[in-house]
């Protein structure tokens, strides 16, 4: 129970908030099953919220990268699972229903390689002889034995390689001991595994599955001064190169005195990490490139607006848009209707024209919308396209800035709150 006091807590600034991705049904011969589409505190897509034990496997570290809580320099209460801990761990909390999978990061002893063999073991263990067929998703270590990344991926569901920082010089300054090398190479060899192993069921269906879930990566957002332009560039070159399932952005917290870090005085940038989210999903789901959002002279979003009506905004010559006529990725960039409301609006109006109350049912939010539509011609109310007089009126919606920014609650729920458990929301990032 100390140690699992000391690396749940530990773990509370690795992202992992993302659904499985995963859809595997238990065979009968062991426990668990990932077959419900979102692991890690999320919704998934039937409303249920679901959860995950996080936790590092060691907190003990031989790097000193200045902006981690772990590193080797601090005076803080070290502690060291064993894989055979890990997995009873896993099975017991899973038989209570706390739990429906494992996210296991680690810090690094002795050495990558050393480390990752010890990550692998306790998979092992747990997929074969605990038989636990859950949802598992494991950190790799850069610099580890490729064959050890290699078979941990034939177990694990998904895997993700931290870039840490945005970008090289970044990473020099902060994190020493890594280099953009020895994080993008297991990277690459885990793309190569994906593709390899699509291309191996194809032939043979019963092949054993490499990450089937995909890889991820994780950046520190504020601790040094990359503009968001930089940030949102790197995130789509690693979307388009690397095939990533999602680039989390992480917001930086200050929990080490040092000169080469921001003091941070008003807390971390909540506000600016949500952005990066918004803009994130503009590139994965909305057709946008970031050069559509951003530029060198406009280099970051703005904090006070969406990024897809900030764009909208600057794009008024586009606009506005006919519901009846529009094709689907035109939708798709008017501010308050979503993938899901272009989709329904692309459908419905096959069979009936459309007006601002129908667009309301669909789950269009006319709020925003309203100033971007028009339908069979007509807006919803004489408005004129003119960019301060929408600003003006946009900036009142309150849902531009989610409530929990506003309140800053920005923490982790930890597994010894009250000293009891439940089963949701044990150690999600909020």
């Amino acid at each position: 129970m100390e140690k699992l006091t000391i690396l749940t807590d530990a773990a509370k600034y690795d992202v992992a908030c993302t659904s499985s991705g995963v859809d595997r049904g238990g065979d009968g011969t062991g426990i668990g099953n990932a077959k419900s589409c979102g692991i890690c505190h999320t919704f998934a897509a039937d409303g249920r919220c679901v959860s995950l034990l996080k936790i590092l496997f060691t907190n003990e570290c031989i790097f000193n990268c200045s902006y981690c809580q772990n590193n080797c320099t601090n005076d803080i209460p070290r502690a060291t699972f064993t894989p055979e801990e890990i997995c009873t761990l896993t099975i017991e909390f899973y038989r209570r229903n706390y739990i429906e999978g494992l996210f296991l990061s680690s810090g690094i002893i002795e050495s990558p390689t050393y480390t990752m063999g010890l990550i692998y073991e306790a998979i092992y263990k747990l997929r074969t002889f605990y038989r636990f067929q859950g949802y598992i998703h494991v950190k790799t270590i850069p610099g580890a034995d490729p064959v050890l990344i290699e078979k941990t991926g034939f177990l694990a569901d998904r895997m993700s390689v931290n870039l840490e920082l945005p970008t090289s010089d970044a990473l020099k300054k902060l994190a020493p001991c890594k280099s953009r090398r020895t994080i993008l190479t297991p990277m690459r060899q885990i793309q190569n595994g994906i593709t390899a192993n699509k291309n191996e069921l194809m032939v043979y269906q019963k092949a054993p599955k490499f990450v089937p879930a995909g890889q991820s990566t994780q950046m520190i957002i504020g601790a040094t001064p990359e503009n968001d332009f930089q940030i949102m560039s790197v995130a789509e070159g690693l979307y388009q190169k690397f095939g990533l399932k999602r680039v989390f952005y992480s917001a930086y917290i200050h929990v080490n005195e040092n000169a080469g870090l921001p003091a941070l005085p008003s807390g971390p940038p909540l506000l600016r990490e949500h952005r990066l989210y918004q803009a994130d999903w503009l590139l994965r789901y909305y057709h946008f490139t970031v050069n559509e959002l951003l530029s060198e002279d406009k280099p970051n979003f703005n904090i006070y607006l969406d990024p897809k009506c900030d764009w909208a905004l600057r794009h008024l010559e586009y606009f506005p848009v006919e519901i009846g006529t529009a094709d689907y990725k035109t939708l798709l960039r008017v501010p308050g209707i979503g993938a899901k409301s272009a989709k329904r609006i692309v459908k419905a109006r096959r069979g009936s024209t459309l007006d601002f109350p129908d667009l309301k049912k669909i789950g269009v939010v006319l709020k925003r919308a309203l100033y971007f539509i028009t339908c069979s011609g007509r807006m919803m109310y004489p408005t004129k396209l003119d960019e301060d007089y929408i600003c003006r009126s946009l900036l009142n919606d309150s849902s531009q800035i989610p409530r929990e920014i506003k309140e800053q609650g920005y923490r982790q729920l930890s597994l010894f709150d009250d000293m009891s458990f439940s089963p949701v929301g044990n150690t999600a990032n909020y």
